[in-house]
């Protein structure tokens, strides 16, 4: 059954690497999405990096694949990002900001989320799939 995903950072950078699982969930999919969020830390990391240019190429090639769209905040995910981060507190489970961010734009779009991070688990409502932390 094909699926809408949402990758995490570590999951394009585990992507980019080829991690087994991750290639098989990015091509068994019918679109690939990646939030403004993602596309920030990810920028970020590069500019900390020394390939700047070489994994700017990469992430713009990669945007430019008709499978893959970018997504944009909005209002609707900043709702979103409020609902979560309440729960969450109310929890006492909180997660780094970014990734309220990243879970608000999974739930928004209806994509599955493919993370390595464990905290996604106290995300009430998420579609979710953890994948194995990279080992290359």
């Amino acid at each position: 059954m094909a699926m809408r995903i949402l990758l995490d950072s570590n999951a394009y950078v585990y992507l980019r690497r080829g991690h087994w699982q991750v290639l098989e969930l990015v091509q068994s999919a019918e679109a690939a999405l990646l939030s403004a969020v993602v596309v920030g830390e990810l920028l970020y990391g590069f500019r900390l990096g020394s390939n700047f240019e070489r994994n700017l190429a990469a992430l713009r090639a990669f945007l430019n694949n008709p499978y893959v769209s970018y997504v944009p905040v909005g209002e609707v995910t900043a709702d979103r990002y409020a609902r979560i981060a309440a729960a969450l507190r109310a929890k006492g489970r909180p997660i780094p900001t970014n990734d309220v961010w990243i879970a608000a734009h999974a739930m928004e779009t209806g994509a599955d989320l493919i993370s390595a991070d464990r905290h996604f688990a106290h995300v009430d409502g998420i579609a979710w799939v953890p994948i194995a932390a990279d080992r290359a």
